[in-house]
């Protein structure tokens, strides 16, 4: 599957779903992002290998970076087509070299980044009533066509259900109402950790 971007935004974790994976694995995922972007800028291979079984476990995974507070890159798999070890890897590399919005990370900038990681659930299918603000990221899919947008958008953009399932719409190419004309609406979770000290609802 191909990478996709996403404009998301930082948000305190705390805020989001409750998530699976402990400090340590939160810890070890953040230091192979980081390695893997400047393995890629020195011209040097990493192992992938994930360490636990628990990290061998197929996930979707989004790379978002920041520099100075900033947005710098975000790509990601939507769906679980690697172990999510592997899954940061390739998209902490594709958010600092793919993401055709920025000029590619430079080896004097790789160590001002600052590093966001959105660990995703399943898409799901879901009703439209039971879809939680803070909890639910949404894929809008119809006619071939799909957007998504993580948990954590409509928190910073103060957007009611209505207006994320019009907005996931609009993401995808669609009417703004195709989410009851026919369009997929699925939902997935997100467990949202990183390093990031001057964006919008960090400290």
């Amino acid at each position: 599957m191909s990478l996709l971007r996403s404009s998301s935004v930082a948000v305190n974790s705390g805020q989001l779903y409750e998530g699976e994976f402990s400090q340590d694995e939160r810890t070890i995922l953040l230091r192979l992002a980081h390695d893997s972007i400047l393995s890629a800028l020195e011209g040097r291979e990493i192992p992938l290998d994930p360490p636990t079984a628990h990290l061998a476990e197929p996930r979707g995974a989004f790379t978002t970076l920041y520099r100075g507070g900033e947005l710098r890159g975000c790509v990601g798999y939507v769906l679980p087509v690697s172990s999510v070890y592997r899954a940061v890897a390739d998209t902490a590399r594709a958010a600092a070299f793919e993401d055709s919005r920025f000029r590619p990370v430079t080896l004097p900038e790789a160590a001002q980044v600052e590093i966001e990681l959105s660990i995703l659930s399943l898409p799901q299918p879901i009703s439209i009533e039971v879809i939680e603000i803070g909890r639910h990221g949404l894929l809008v899919s119809m006619a071939g066509h799909g957007g998504l947008l993580l948990p954590q958008v409509p928190i910073e953009h103060n957007w009611d259900r209505l207006t994320f399932l019009e907005q996931t719409c609009r993401k995808a190419g669609l009417p703004l109402d195709a989410w009851k004309n026919g369009a997929t609406v699925e939902a997935f979770t997100a467990e949202v950790f990183g390093e990031m000290t001057g964006a919008p609802g960090r400290p």
